[in-house]
């Protein structure tokens, strides 16, 4: 049986880099593991979770120039993380800088086409820029999700009003473009800590799709926290979605590349693939940056010896 996630501290202020990552998910999988050392001399120059996080915190206090610096900082070690290039955008805006604005937010949709304010915005900006075939095939997008939707759509309002925004701003109204980021809210660290211990507690009782929807909504306020990113990777391989956990562990280990647990998630994939030579590097790895045994080489460990004996 694996481990529970539990707490390091009692009564003060969770923030998601004070917890421990572990999991007890259902029908089986590794260890958690998060930082348990020093930083890696050859970690990347940037946190880009702590960075993002300072972009935030600038964006809501208004600081545009101080919110774009931070973005980019944590975009040049998580240059996939959608909502760092969509809040990016978003800050050029702010500033009426749409021709600088355009290429994060393109980015943005591609990374995320579900992400409805950079679709909202890029339409908005490629009107600003004139270009009037990209705005109306921009605003075609989400008018077609909008009647998609349907009453009961969790995301009709979202949708409305980001179409509304649209072609008030077709229609001249300038303040359109000025609007906050409806879908991230700038909600507080703690708030969204809840949402992160919600979607754990989904992944250990097997509810992975609707973890991830939680997962999203941390990752909104975190950016690319590397225990938001190995439980995203986790939550699709328990759906066999192979490729897209790949993928996640991958980003997970380029912002942080001695994270225990996606090494050793990322190990029981290769297993599961067949790539049992993969898995004994992972290990290797793990038993370098655990010289005294930790819970995750000896999970890999035993998934490794599993495998060799079936």
């Amino acid at each position: 049986m694996r481990r529970s996630l539990t707490l390091l501290a009692t009564g003060a202020a969770l923030s998601l880099s004070a917890i421990p990552f572990a999991v007890n998910a259902a029908g089986g999988g590794g260890g958690g593991g998060g930082f348990s050392g020093s930083p890696s001399q050859s970690a990347p120059r940037y946190d880009a979770s702590a960075e993002y996080q300072k972009g935030r915190t600038a964006l809501q206090a208004k600081d545009y120039k101080k919110a774009i610096k931070a973005f980019k900082r944590s975009l040049s070690v998580a240059s996939k993380n959608a909502n760092a290039q969509y809040l990016l955008g978003f800050s050029y805006m702010k500033l009426d800088n749409h021709k600088k604005a355009k290429k994060p937010l393109e980015k943005a949709v591609k990374l995320s086409p579900g992400l409805i304010d950079a679709h909202r915005d890029l339409a908005i900006t490629y009107h600003k820029l004139g270009n009037t075939e990209k705005a109306n095939s921009t605003l075609g997008k989400l008018t077609a999700k909008q009647n998609a939707c349907g009453d009961s759509c969790a995301e009709k309002a979202q949708l409305n009003a980001a179409v509304a925004a649209v072609q008030s701003t077709m229609g001249g109204n300038e303040q359109a473009s000025l609007q906050l980021p409806q879908s991230f809210g700038l909600v507080d660290g703690q708030t969204s800590d809840a949402v992160y211990l919600s979607a754990v507690s989904l992944i250990n009782e097997g509810q992975y799709e609707a973890a991830l929807l939680e997962l999203d909504e941390a990752g909104k306020t975190f950016g690319p926290h590397p225990d938001v990113l190995t439980y995203i990777g986790f939550a699709n391989r328990k759906m066999k979605r192979f490729d897209i956990a790949e993928e996640y562990y991958q980003r997970a280990l380029t912002v942080a590349p001695n994270h225990l647990g996606a090494i050793e998630y990322y190990g029981e994939l290769k297993i599961e693939r067949g790539d049992l030579a993969g898995a004994q590097q992972h290990l290797v790895r793990l038993e370098k940056l655990c010289a005294f045994g930790c819970y995750e080489a000896e999970e890999l460990r035993r998934w490794i010896t599993e495998a060799q004996s079936s």
